[in-house]
């Protein structure tokens, strides 16, 4: 009887960029470990020549840093092979923290007086006024319900895509990632109407009126839920 076909749990790809290597989430590490070896020995060249760069992509595989140095030495063993990069799907608890960091919307209900500062990760939503001389700063958007007449600070981190909105519109300075104005006039007969300021095409900060909103943000929904 012919023996059982062995399973290949590793698949090669080369491209412009170097060696594309990917490898199955569901097997023992120690086999998978073994058929990386197995397939570079066989298919590159154990000679001087040009680096070649590795980039290794372990799907749903959680990688511990031994087991990703256990990898890396057994690519290195190659001559000319370095690894690059080694690429997961699966988030560490850190990454995953970071990443809610910066996306939740922190709200806040108070009144940012002349001489303080609140700065959030991710998007503020501040129930309260801003006065002048107070300053607001967020790495992600910016929400007030009440009055901002001091100084907001939008997308801190480099987000040109942040946005800053107010019911009252009354700024001393806007800021949004590396991009500053002051306030625009307003006439003596302005409304009520809730005011945004972004980025337009011309890299200069602009207010206009909320409803634009969905128009000039359309992917700014995380508020939004299905009906």
């Amino acid at each position: 009887m012919a023996g059982k076909e062995k399973r290949a749990y590793v698949s090669m790809k080369g491209t412009k960029e170097g060696l594309m290597l990917y490898l199955d989430d569901t097997c023992a590490y120690d086999e998978l470990l073994k058929q990386v070896d197995e397939l570079l020995t066989t298919t590159t060249r154990d000679e001087e020549g040009p680096l070649v760069s590795v980039h290794v992509h372990v799907g749903n595989r959680y990688l511990t840093r031994e087991q990703e140095e256990r990898l890396r030495d057994v690519i290195r063993m190659k001559k000319n092979l370095i690894v690059h990069s080694i690429v997961s799907n699966v988030m560490t608890k850190q990454e995953a923290l970071e990443w809610k960091k910066k996306n939740e919307i922190v709200s806040v209900a108070k009144i940012i007086r002349s001489g303080q500062v609140l700065h959030v990760d991710g998007d503020l939503l501040l129930i309260g006024d801003v006065n002048p001389g107070g300053t607001v700063i967020a790495t992600g958007n910016i929400f007030v319900l009440g009055a901002l007449r001091g100084i907001a600070h939008a997308g801190y981190d480099g987000n040109r895509q942040a946005i800053i909105a107010a019911s009252v519109m009354k700024p001393t300075q806007l800021r949004i990632s590396d991009v500053m104005n002051r306030a625009p006039d307003y006439r003596a007969d302005e409304g009520n109407e809730m005011e945004c300021a972004y980025i337009d095409e011309h890299d200069q900060i602009v207010v206009d009126r909320l409803q634009l909103l969905m128009h000039l943000r359309p992917n700014l929904t995380r508020l939004e839920r299905s009906i």
